[in-house]
Order: structure tokens, then sequence, then C-alpha cells
């Protein structure tokens, strides 16, 4: 990615109609894929001059403690939910989280979830970060993931969502194939990169648990009510090509329990609905790079 240019050259332009068909296994219509975010936040992280950890002055204590509520009990919720209707996780990991919460990262591993790297701590942030400060972060977050789970990381989403201008070029010359850090399409793109093969697997912000609740000021069950609005319509569309769906959760939000039981519902009506290739986000890589 080039530093200062106006169009940085990540994919190439491909309107959505037209594209070479993606096919599904089982003949569904759009892969699905949950990716909770398991992350940890420091209760008084060190200053960074281009943005504040928390709205209020270190130590938050309520800050810290409401995410944190995710390590004590909403994950267990939220996982139970999910391995109850057959929805496998694909983890945004604050690899910290290994050390910190080792029993939420073996939880997630013995059911069968995939990792993936979302930094050290959701506060520390990549801006202004230099290449070698860059490449101790994604070495640490390998070597922590694999120690930890025996996992290889394949996917990159970025601490807070905070780049630099290298930051895929790095993770590709590390041998990771997927980032979850492009919004800008419905269907796995390639990326762009100097050296390796990069895919750009859809994630979301527009149906992520936390624009729901804190940006979009929903109720759990407008939330859900947009979860099978958002699902149904790639269903149909995916009898064209084949689709991607990601619900991105936090169980700080997702796991409360005046929100699980909406939630619940909507993973019952993908379930039962027959479209969705229900999977991994590794796997939906390995499918569509199969028919490039």
């Amino acid at each position: 990615m080039q530093e200062g240019a106006a169009d940085p050259g990540l994919y190439d332009f491909a309107p959505y109609r037209g594209r070479p068909k993606i096919v599904w296994p089982g003949g569904k219509t759009v892969a699905v894929w949950v990716a909770p975010n398991l992350e940890y936040y420091e209760i008084d992280p060190p200053a960074h001059p281009q943005r504040k950890a928390w709205g209020k002055p270190h130590p938050d204590v309520v800050g810290y403690s409401h995410r944190d509520h995710s390590n004590r009990v909403s994950h267990w919720r939220m996982a139970d939910a999910m391995t109850k209707h057959g929805f496998p996780g694909s983890v945004s990991l604050s690899v910290a989280l290994c050390q910190h919460h080792p029993d939420v990262v073996a939880d997630a591993h013995a059911r069968g979830w995939e990792f993936f790297s979302h930094g050290i701590y959701n506060t520390r942030y990549a801006y202004g970060m230099d290449e070698a400060q860059e490449r101790a972060i994604i070495e640490d977050s390998i070597r922590t993931v694999r120690e930890a789970t025996g996992q290889t990381i394949r996917g990159w989403l970025a601490p807070a969502l905070t780049h630099t201008p290298r930051t895929l070029d790095l993770i590709a010359d590390y041998g990771l194939d997927y980032t979850c850090d492009l919004y800008h399409d419905d269907q796995v793109q390639a990326v762009k990169v100097a050296h390796g093969a990069l895919a750009s697997i859809p994630y979301s912000l527009e149906v992520n648990d936390h624009y729901g609740f804190f940006i979009y000021n929903m109720s759990p069950r407008d939330y859900a009510d947009t979860l099978i609005r958002q699902f149904d319509r790639l269903a149909a569309e995916g009898e064209q090509s084949g689709t991607v769906m990601c619900i991105p959760l936090h169980a700080y939000l997702i796991g409360q329990p005046h929100r699980i039981g909406a939630f619940e519902g909507v993973l019952e009506h993908i379930a039962a609905d027959g479209r969705a290739w229900i999977a991994r986000a590794g796997e939906i890589v390995d499918a569509w790079r199969a028919q490039q």
C-alpha cells in the first residue's frame, strides 16, 4: 500500500454482477461465520498520542469491568448458545488473553474454534508504529496462539481496527492468508500485497453487535431482526454466486441475559433455513481459493 496515495491500490474494482460464480459446499448459497471477539482491555494502558483508550481518565474501572464481563460470564453464555445450534467460532483474539484468562481460550479451543489475531491488547493501537514494532506484534501473535492452542493463525483483524500503511503487506509476508480489515464486499476478494497471497473475508461493521448496540442503539429484537434480514438477503443473492455473512460479536454485549434469547432465535433461523454453509473463516477462504 503506497503511503499518501489517493487510491491505495488494495484491490481491483469488480462490479457485483458478472463476476465468476462462487459455489459453496452442498449447494449452499451463503457461507455464515461467527466471529466472537475475545479481548483483553487494560484498565490503565500506556497513553497513545493519537487516541484515548478510554473515554474517562485512567484507570477506567467502569469501562474495564464492563468488558471483563465477557471473560467471567458472558463468553460462556454466548458460546453455549453457538454450540447448541451448531455454530463454530472464528475468534478475533487479543492474544494477551492467553496469559490473562487462559480458561477462556482453552474453552474456545475445546469447542473446535479457529483463532486469528486481534493484536495483543485492544487498548494498544497500531497508529504510528514503525516496521519493527509491527513485526514484533505479528510474531508475538503467531507464537502466543501456537503455544496456547497448537494452531497457527491464518487471519488478522487489527487491534481496535488500527493500521499502518504496511499492515497488510506484513501479515502476508508472515504467511497469514486472510484479513478481516476491509469492509468493501459481500464475497471473498483478493487483496494486493507485495509478497504472498492475501484474501479479504467479509467481516462487518453494519451487523457487528458493537455497532448495533453502541452506535445504532438497537434493542435486542431490532438487532436480531437485522441479522435475519441480512441473512435472508445474502442467501437469496447467493443463488447467483455464493455470498458471505459474518456475525461479529462481543460477549459482554450479546451475552448479556436480556440479549442472548433474541440472538439464539437468529441462530435457530439460520440453522433451520437450509441455505447456510455454517463454517469457520479459514474454511471459507480455502473453498474460495480452490475456485480461483
